[in-house]
């Protein structure tokens, strides 16, 4: 079954890619603060600032991209993919 998206909800992608990107920020920046060398610069607070960083990126970035995202799907009638039932599936 052919499928087509023709609008992203900027909020709403926002909000799931800030929650998303905070989760990575932390599964990034706990290995790095606990095995780095201290003289490299990479200490706890980059550890707790790093996570809210992306969040705040993706706050900023992602609305603009969905703002194009939408921008473009007007004038080419949006992005198709197929999808199958769960059923079908073997």
């Amino acid at each position: 079954m052919l499928r087509r998206v023709t609008r992203v909800s900027i909020w709403q992608a926002a909000k799931f890619c800030a929650v998303l990107y905070f989760l990575m920020g932390l599964v990034f920046a706990i290995p790095f603060a606990l095995f780095a060398p201290a003289e490299q610069g990479f200490g706890i607070g980059f550890a707790i600032a790093l996570p809210f960083a992306y969040a705040i990126g993706a706050l900023i970035f992602v609305p603009i991209g969905c703002l194009i995202f939408n921008f473009v799907s007007k004038l080419v009638g949006g992005l198709e993919f197929e999808v199958v039932e769960a059923a079908e599936q073997t």
